[in-house]
C-alpha cells in the first residue's frame, strides 16, 4: 500500500467517511472539479481524486456517490468530473458527473465479463428443494446442498435479495432454479421454502 494510502486511511475512519457521506451537500459551497482517481480502496468504499486545481488539493470519494452511476468503485487513473464541498476534513464528492474510463490503468470489466442473469434463469432447471450450506454476509456469497445430487451449488448475495431473502442460516431450507455455470452448479433464482 503506498504511503498516502495508508496516511489517507488514517485520516479517514470508515466511520468518519461514511458520517461525511451523509453529510447534507447544502451546508457549505459548491465546487466543480475535475480530476483522476488517485486511489480507491474497495473495502472501505472510498478513495481520492486528484484535483486538476492544485488549490482545491485531494477530493474525497464515497461509493455512495458512485450508485447512480451503477457504480461502487473508480479504476486508478479514470477522469471524473464531480460537484464537491468543502468538509471538516477537506474536499469532498456530492455527486459525480462524469466518469471517463480511457485514462484509467487498471483494466475495465465490461459487462460480457459476467453471464447475463435472465438468459441464465432461461437455461436453469424448475425449482427444487435445496439446503443452506453456509454463507458468508461480508463475503456476499455461499453454497447450497441440493437434496437430489452430491455437490455444492454456489449462491450470491444479489440472487438472494432479489428472491426477498435477506438473511440465510446453515441448514435452512430454500427452493432453487440451478444452472450449470462456468464454474459448476450457480443458483440463478432462490426462493424461501413452503
Amino acid at each position: 500500500m503506498r504511503v498516502e494510502a495508508r496516511q489517507a486511511t488514517d485520516d479517514f475512519s470508515a466511520a468518519s467517511v461514511a458520517s461525511l457521506g451523509m453529510a447534507d451537500p447544502d451546508d457549505a459551497a459548491l465546487v466543480a472539479v475535475q480530476g483522476l482517481v488517485k486511489w480507491f480502496d474497495v473495502t472501505r468504499g472510498f478513495g481520492f481524486i486528484v484535483a486538476d486545481d492544485a488549490e482545491i488539493g485531494d477530493v474525497l470519494v464515497h461509493f455512495s456517490v458512485l450508485e447512480a452511476h451503477g457504480r461502487r468503485t473508480l479504476p486508478e487513473g479514470a477522469r471524473v468530473t464531480c460537484t464537491a464541498a468543502r468538509r471538516t476534513r477537506g474536499m469532498q464528492a456530492v455527486d459525480i458527473l462524469d466518469i471517463d474510463l480511457t485514462t484509467a490503468v487498471e483494466p475495465v470489466r465490461r459487462g460480457g465479463d459476467r453471464p447475463d442473469r435472465e438468459a441464465l434463469a432461461d437455461q436453469a432447471g424448475p425449482f427444487e428443494p435445496v439446503t443452506v450450506k453456509w454463507f458468508n454476509r461480508l463475503k456476499g456469497y455461499g453454497f447450497l446442498i441440493r437434496q437430489t445430487r452430491p455437490g455444492d451449488v454456489f449462491v450470491h448475495m444479489e440472487t438472494l435479495r432479489r428472491g426477498g431473502i435477506e438473511d440465510v442460516d446453515p441448514d435452512q431450507q430454500l427452493v432453487a432454479r440451478i444452472v450449470d455455470g462456468q464454474k459448476g452448479p450457480l443458483a440463478v433464482v432462490v426462493e424461501k421454502g413452503e
